[in-house]
């Protein structure tokens, strides 16, 4: 019983956390402009891949991940 509860609140803290970004992402100005991301305009044209942005969430999510699921 004490898996499953662990397991609900990882669940529930996931869900959390997709709301916190969704509703304060569009105010952290920053995020998705750090030095490393390409963003290429041109006329009719605009391309942009956030490398340093995804680099920085996939260690942040790592690190989170790691610390709940440590046994």
């Amino acid at each position: 019983m004490s898996e499953m509860g662990r397991t609900l609140i990882i669940a529930g803290l996931i869900i959390a956390a997709i709301g916190a970004v969704l509703t304060f992402g569009p105010k952290i100005s920053w995020l998705g402009r750090l030095p490393g991301d390409i963003h290429i305009r041109r006329e009719n044209f605009s391309f942009h891949f956030p490398i340093a942005t995804s680099l920085l969430i996939s260690v942040i999510l790592t690190l989170i991940l790691n610390w709940f699921f440590r046994k």
